[in-house]
C-alpha cells in the first residue's frame, strides 16, 4: 500500500484547518488502496492555529503538527513539512479550503499514469484580481527564468513522487522556492482540472511585499538570467548612447544653428544612472543572498512537533 503525505502550511486558519483535515480523511477513506498522513505546519500564526492543529495531532495518529518559531513564509513552511514526510507520494495544498481536498483522487490517478508531478488547474480562480494578476506574472517569470512549459500552470495544489521530494530535500540553502526546486527535478508534468472554491473566511496572507519577495526568490535563487538581461540592457544602452553621441557630433559640424543645451545631457544621465542603479541593486541582491547562505541562515526553525503519543516510534 502506497503512503500519501499531505503537507499543509497553516497561517490564520484556526477556523478552516479542521474542515480541511476532515475532507482529506473522507477523501482517503474512499481510496482504500492508499494509506495517508497529514503534516500541518504552523507558520507562526498570530491566532490559535497551532492550538487547533496540536489538538488534532494529539487525537489522530495520522496527523503531525509542527510549530515554527517565527514566520518563514509558505515555502519555508513547506520545507519544514517535507522533512516530516514518510510517504511515497506527497500532496501539497492550502489551509483555507479553496483547494478541494476531496478531488485529490484526480491528482493521484494522473500520477499513476507515469507522471512525476501533477498540478491542479483551475478554470475559474476565486482570488482577487490583484492575486490573479500576480499569479500570471509569476507564471511568466517561471516560464522565462526557469523553463516552465507554456501549457503548464503552477499552483499550490500538486502531487509529486518521492524521488522529486528527495531531490528537493537536498537543497539546504536559505530562500527556498518550491516551484523552482520542482522544475529542476523533472520535466514530466501533467495537470488535471479541479474546482477552485471561495475562501471560507478571512483574507489571503499574501501581501504585495510577500509576493515581491516570492518573485525575487524565483528571479535570483535558480537562474542567472536576470544578470544576463542586465548585461544585454547595458550593452544595448551603450550602443544607443554611441549612436546618439555620433548624431550629436555630426549635427554639430553640419548645422551651426543648433544650440548647446543641458536637457539632452540630463536626460541621458538620468536614463544611464537609472539603469546603473537597477543593475547594481540586482547584483547586490545576489551578493546578499550568497552572504546569507554562507552564514547558514535557516530555511525554518521548529519550536515544537506534536504527535499522538502512541504513534511515536
Amino acid at each position: 500500500m502506497k503512503l500519501v503525505s499531505f503537507v499543509i502550511p497553516c497561517y490564520r486558519s484556526e477556523g478552516t484547518i479542521g474542515s480541511v483535515v476532515e475532507e482529506i480523511e473522507a477523501a482517503m477513506a474512499a481510496l482504500p488502496q492508499y494509506g495517508y498522513e497529514i503534516v500541518l505546519v504552523n507558520d507562526s500564526s498570530p491566532d490559535g492555529t497551532f492550538a487547533v492543529i496540536a489538538s488534532l495531532a494529539e487525537k489522530d495518529g495520522h496527523i503531525t503538527a509542527v510549530d515554527l518559531s517565527r514566520n518563514f513564509g509558505q515555502h519555508g513552511a513547506l520545507m519544514s513539512g517535507f522533512h516530516h514526510c514518510r510517504g511515497d507520494i506527497i500532496v501539497c495544498l492550502d489551509d483555507d479550503g479553496q483547494t478541494p481536498a476531496d478531488e485529490v483522487g484526480k491528482l493521484l490517478s494522473k500520477l499513476e499514469e507515469g507522471y512525476d508531478v501533477v498540478y491542479a488547474s483551475y478554470e475559474h480562480k476565486q482570488h482577487s484580481r490583484f492575486r490573479n494578476l500576480g499569479s500570471k506574472f509569476n507564471g511568466l517569470m517561471t516560464e522565462i527564468m526557469l523553463g516552465k512549459p507554456k501549457d503548464l500552470t503552477l499552483t499550490s495544489y500538486f502531487a509529486m513522487r518521492r524521488f522529486v521530494l528527495n531531490d528537493i530535500l537536498r537543497y539546504s540553502n536559505c530562500y527556498p522556492y518550491i516551484d523552482g526546486l520542482v522544475l529542476r527535478s523533472s520535466n514530466n508534468f501533467a495537470a488535471v482540472p479541479v474546482n477552485h472554491r471561495q475562501r471560507q473566511q478571512g483574507e489571503s496572507g499574501y501581501t504585495i511585499g510577500k509576493l515581491i519577495a516570492l518573485w525575487m526568490n524565483g528571479f535570483t535563487s535558480f537562474s542567472v538570467k536576470p544578470l544576463r538581461l542586465a548585461t544585454y540592457a547595458g550593452a544595448l544602452t551603450a550602443f544607443l548612447g554611441f549612436i546618439y553621441a555620433l548624431t550629436i557630433v555630426i549635427n554639430y559640424f553640419t548645422d551651426s544653428s543648433i544650440l548647446e543645451g543641458w536637457s539632452s545631457t540630463m536626460a541621458l544621465q538620468l536614463v544611464l544612472g537609472g539603469i546603473i542603479l537597477v543593475v547594481l541593486g540586482l547584483i547586490g541582491e545576489y551578493i546578499g543572498r550568497i552572504y546569507m547562505c554562507i552564514n547558514a541562515s535557516p530555511q525554518f526553525v521548529e519550536r515544537q512537533v506534536v504527535k499522538k503519543k502512541d504513534s511515536e516510534s
